[in-house]
């Protein structure tokens, strides 16, 4: 706790640690209302907690220092987040752990998690009847562990009454700037956004990986790793799969068949999906024009970029900026 940094007015964070909790999951989440602090002092006063406090080591092989959960109890805590990794899973089996774990909840305005953390909520039963979303890798087991929550398996965080609950390990910073932006209005999250250079991220539903990362993650090979990151850094440019097979020093047929193979899809549809996902970042966060996007973007006009974002999203990009629009 930083005293110079807190007022009357300070809402309390309080970030919920044990052994082998993964660092990112803790660094990231708290980094956002650190910074938040930068630009307006006191808005938030960051803690971190273990049960009986002390050094906790995380995967990471670096310890953190936390405060026992018996000097909560003279706070007023406004945010209780609680951490993941694999630590989670053992944690989630300590009786004691969980009867804090729901009396700390109790006490709290709101309650969130980050990755693996929901399987602690949820053996605290703080998720039951709820929608929640847990680490990509762990859905399938939470879904058949926890048949009294919905999964959103497709979700960056969640967001159910006061219980947010966000995906695997940086999706706990899109989490962490939505709830600043609840508690301060999205114009200070989106400026705390660009200081962190990450996207200010939409309410849920959407998927974990940005288009680049699946095509990566489609094959295990890695093969066209580096040809996928070019291509998302070059959309303007004529993207052919004659122009794409020169890139990757192939014939133009065994690249398409190659590429199909190694990443799930072809290189057009690929090609089409970096474009849609480049727009709707710009929808989201920008008031360019349709013109304007499609230019920036790579597509020849705005009526190929509005079949494009029908296609993959089910709405036109008018309705999209509306949804998930940075004046919603």
């Amino acid at each position: 706790m930083n005293d110079s940094m807190t007022s009357i007015s300070a809402k309390t964070v309080v970030f919920i640690v044990f052994p082998n909790v993964k660092l990112l999951d803790l660094t990231g989440p708290m980094q956002v209302f650190a910074d938040a602090n930068l630009d307006c002092a006191g808005r938030y006063d960051v803690n971190v907690a273990a049960r009986l406090g002390g050094d906790v080591c995380t995967d990471a092989v670096i310890p953190i220092s936390t405060t026992p959960f018996s000097d909560l109890r003279s706070m007023d805590i406004d945010t209780l987040i609680i951490a993941g990794g694999s630590g989670a899973f053992g944690a989630a089996e300590d009786r004691d752990f969980l009867d804090d774990i729901r009396a700390l909840a109790a006490r709290s305005r709101r309650v969130g998690s980050v990755c693996t953390g929901a399987f602690i909520l949820a053996h605290a039963g703080l998720l039951a009847g709820r929608s929640a979303v847990t680490h990509w890798e762990s859905c399938d087991r939470f879904r058949e562990t926890f048949d009294d929550i919905t999964v959103e398996d497709d979700a960056i965080y969640v967001k159910d009454g006061n219980v947010w609950t966000s995906a695997g390990v940086t999706a706990g910073i899109d989490m962490s700037l939505a709830m600043v932006a609840e508690d301060f209005g999205r114009q200070s999250a989106l400026a705390l956004a660009r200081s962190l250079v990450c996207y200010m991220v939409r309410p849920g539903g959407q998927s974990q990986f940005s288009t680049t990362l699946r095509q990566q993650s489609a094959g295990a090979s890695g093969r066209f790793d580096e040809l996928n990151a070019w291509i998302a850094s070059n959309l303007t440019t004529t993207l052919s799969v004659e122009d794409l097979a020169d890139k990757a020093a192939m014939s133009a047929r065994n690249f398409a068949r190659l590429y199909k193979i190694h990443t799930g899809r072809s290189p057009a549809k690929a090609v089409e999906q970096m474009r849609v996902d480049a727009a709707c970042r710009l929808l989201e966060e920008t008031d360019l024009p349709l013109t304007s996007i499609a230019k920036a973007c790579g597509f020849v006009d705005d009526e190929r970029l509005r079949r494009a974002v029908t296609r993959a999203h089910n709405i036109a990009p008018g309705e999209y900026r509306q949804r998930f629009g940075r004046g919603t």
